[in-house]
């Protein structure tokens, strides 16, 4: 019974969404998932999400959350089988993803869309990004993971975007200073679990046939 299901708005691109997946992903639970196409947004998502932005997760008794952070805590709280959440890195972990979300993600938006910020230069942006990528270097020269030697909700709040930094100019990425962080984002981009949630769907039209995330 497809309506017992929660319901997933997404896009296969987006960062936020990649994080909203990974966490349904590894805590066992299953959604059914609508990828938008965000030049057409239907408007059965519309009436779901004035924000009209992905992730947005509707549940069976009809509470939306919108916040992609909020969607990896709803799921991690019904089951975390690999522990991300770690109440004694409660304070690191929300300090670490408040500045990636907010800071970083202006610096990665101008880097990356920097046509439309005439301002400064793109390298000058890159520059900017650079201040949370030493960051995240010093912190994995000491450990395996962001703040553990293991993969936290950090790792994996964090990792989409990163990966779209890099993305931008991946011969830079590949050759600057940032050893450590190469290599921690190699590893996740590479494994099981993110490659298990970036299959390419087909945009979503009203009345299609419904597709399970993650795949039956």
């Amino acid at each position: 019974m497809t309506d017992n299901l929660p319901l997933l708005y997404s896009f296969r691109r987006c960062p936020y969404a990649m994080r909203a997946r990974l966490a349904l992903k590894i805590s066992g639970l299953r959604v059914l998932l609508r990828e938008i196409k965000l030049s057409q947004k239907p408007s059965v998502f519309l009436e779901a999400s004035s924000k009209g932005e992905v992730p947005v997760l509707v549940l069976p008794g009809g509470k939306v959350i919108e916040e992609s952070l909020d969607i990896m805590l709803w799921a991690l709280n019904q089951h975390d089988p690999e522990a991300w959440l770690d109440s004694t890195l409660k304070e690191q972990t929300s300090r670490l993803i408040r500045e990636n979300d907010s800071t970083f993600k202006q610096h990665l938006d101008h880097y990356k869309y920097f046509e439309r910020f005439p301002e400064a230069p793109q390298s000058e942006y890159r520059k900017q990004g650079e201040t949370f990528l030493n960051t995240l270097e010093d912190l994995l020269q000491q450990k395996k993971y962001l703040l553990a030697e293991r993969c936290t909700l950090a790792d994996m709040a964090i990792m989409p975007f990163i990966r779209q930094f890099a993305g931008v100019d991946r011969d830079w990425f590949n050759q600057s200073p940032y050893q450590a962080l190469r290599q921690w984002l190699d590893s996740l981009i590479e494994s099981d679990l993110f490659i298990s949630i970036m299959p390419k769907y087909v945009f979503w039209q009203q009345n299609q046939q419904e597709v399970f995330f993650p795949a039956e």
